[in-house]
């Protein structure tokens, strides 16, 4: 009877484990892609970073969701078929702090946003696109992402 149980109990680990593996294997780095990338650059302009991601083909019609690239987060718009993530550098509204030494007084204060941390940690000149493909969120890496020439306005 204790062997009995003790091979249910392993084969129920089993299960569990299994079941995690799956979980995790659905966000890794697809390989075969569906349509072809193009040019991808970045530039900064004025107090924003942009980059640009062009597609030579998309049978498929499948859209870009959004870019993680030098450790920012962006959504991505469909723009002059291209795709454009727009990273705001310079943040323009100062958040005010009420600092007291009454308790009650400090209510109002936001508590900080921590930074996302993500478990595929991109180098400089590389990003991580995501997109949905048959309903399903898949994520690509691109590497050789280059840089334009810097692009001023007053």
């Amino acid at each position: 009877m204790k062997t009995f149980k003790n091979i249910i109990t392993f084969l129920f680990m089993l299960f569990i484990m299994a079941s995690f593996y799956q979980c995790s294997s659905s966000k890794r780095l697809q390989k075969n892609l569906p349509f072809k990338i193009g040019e991808i650059y970045y530039q900064e302009l004025g107090s924003n970073i942009n980059i640009f991601i062009t597609m030579k083909s998309n049978p498929k019609n499948i859209l870009l969701d959004s870019v993680y690239f030098q450790g920012k987060q962006t959504k991505l718009e469909y723009k002059n078929n291209m795709f454009i993530g727009i990273f705001k550098t310079l943040i323009i509204k100062k958040q005010d702090i009420i600092m007291s030494h009454e308790p009650y007084a400090e209510y109002g204060n936001e508590v900080p946003k921590l930074p996302e941390t993500s478990s595929i940690k991109p180098e400089d000149d590389e990003c991580i696109v995501s997109y949905k493909e048959d309903n399903v969120i898949k994520y690509l890496k691109i590497e050789h992402v280059t840089q334009k020439e810097r692009q001023l306005y007053p």
